[in-house]
Formats: C-alpha cells, structure tokens, sequence
C-alpha cells in the first residue's frame, strides 16, 4: 500500500525522534499531525521543514494523558485532513527525573508511568474507532524494556517494558481488523533525553562498548518508523525490534 494521501498522528513530534519520524513520515507523502504540549516552538520548526519540503502538516497541543485533549487533536485531524487516520506514532514519553526506589513517591511513579505507558493506552483506544484495514501503530519503547534501564530508571523502564507487552496484546487484538502494532525499541540515540539526563563520560563508554562504535540518529529510528508504517512491512506485526547498533541482543 502507498503512504500517498495517509494520515499520521505524531506524538510528541515536534522534536528530537519524534522531529524526524514526522520528517520523515511527510517525506513519503503523509498528511503529518504534529503532537507537541510545552515546546510549540520547536513544533512549529518542525513544521516549517515539512511544508518547504512541499508536505502537509498541522500542529496541535493536547496532553496525551488527558482524554479531552485527545478527543480535542482527533478532532483537529479530522478538520484538516479528513475522517479517517492510518498510522498513529505513541512517541510521547520521558525520564522526567533519575531516581531511586527510595526518592520515589507515589506522585513521581504515576507521573512517569502516565506519561509512557498510559499515554500508548488511551491514543491507542482513541485513535483504532478511525483506522481501517491497512493501518498501523508504532510505540516508542525502550532498550531500558529489556535490561531494565540506567541508574534511577526503574519507572521509566518498567513503562517501556509494559509498552512492549501492550504492544504485543495489541497486535493480536487488532489484526483482525487489519491493524498492524509494532514497537521499536532504541538504545542510546543522540537525543535531548540523554542531553539532559546521561552524563557524557557515561554516553562515551556506552558507546564504546556498541559494536559499530557510536550513538544512534534520530533518523535511524524514524527510517525504520517510516518501514513499519508502509505497506513494506503487510506481514510485520507484534514485534518489538532493537535499534541499539548492537549493544543489546534480545
């Protein structure tokens, strides 16, 4: 199937990953809706590299936690670019902060748990009643899904690893209907996330110790965002694929 004349839903895709996989999803011809909550500005970047390339995209603030402002960015799909929505990317989600079980309370754990994992729940339930035979949803996990992340990560990785398992839930559910639901799991990406929150003596041995000797590019993962939501990858469905450049073997 072509992605000419789809519809995509990006969350959290003003910047960083999310900026490529919107990058790169209107570069194949997708209408592209660019999710932002605090930083409209690098949206709107976003957005301005879209339309001079000649794509379509529009920008729309909603809290992907909050299910009136989900309802509110379907809504704003819908208006622009019509009823139906053929890929949705769950791409929100962050640390927030390192912390360990002993610093963390309640508020904090719910915090980072709602922001990745309940976020993929309630876009997922909003957005399937819009797909039809041939869609496609791509969660944003985590290598920390699968060794359980870095020092003060336990909240963000057990998120991540409960992403996977819905993402798997998901694909059984959905094929049916014809709805495909992958996840990628990407290890250390030169991103804000690990500007802000990994040190750089730690970033140069991670990457030391991959085997092709580097950090990850946001386009590297929105390249492969790009294959899952393509009709490429018909038969490719419930799977939760590594992008770590070797650094973990699951």
């Amino acid at each position: 199937m072509s992605t000419q004349q789809k519809v995509a839903i990006v969350t959290g895709g003003g910047r960083d990953i999310g900026k490529a996989i919107s990058i790169k999803l209107a570069s194949m011809g997708v209408k592209v809706v660019i999710n932002y909550l605090n930083n409209r500005d690098e949206a709107a970047t976003t957005q301005e590299e879209i339309l001079k390339m000649g794509g379509e995209a529009i920008l729309v603030k909603a809290d992907v936690t909050n299910w009136e402002d989900i309802q509110n960015m379907i809504a704003a799909t819908q208006e622009a670019f019509g009823p139906k929505i053929d890929v949705l990317v769950n791409n929100a989600g962050g640390l927030i902060a390192r912390k360990t079980i002993d610093m963390m309370d309640e508020e904090f754990w719910d915090k980072v748990i709602g922001l990745n994992l309940k976020s993929v729940f309630m876009m997922t339930k909003a957005v399937v009643p819009h797909m039809s035979h041939g869609a496609s949803i791509v969660n944003l996990a985590s290598q920390a899904g699968r060794d359980g992340g870095g020092g003060g990560a336990s909240a963000y990785a057990t998120a991540k690893g409960a992403v996977m398992t819905f993402t798997r839930a998901m694909a059984k559910e959905l094929g049916p209907k014809g709805i495909r639901v992958n996840a990628l799991c990407p290890g250390m990406i030169s991103t804000t996330f690990h500007d802000v929150f990994t040190n750089d003596e730690i970033r140069t041995k991670v990457a030391s110790s991959t085997p092709l000797k580097r950090e990850g590019e946001a386009k590297e993962v929105a390249d492969l965002v790009g294959y899952l939501a393509n009709g490429e990858a018909s038969f490719v469905t419930g799977t939760n694929i590594d992008i770590n450049g070797g650094l973990f073997f699951s």
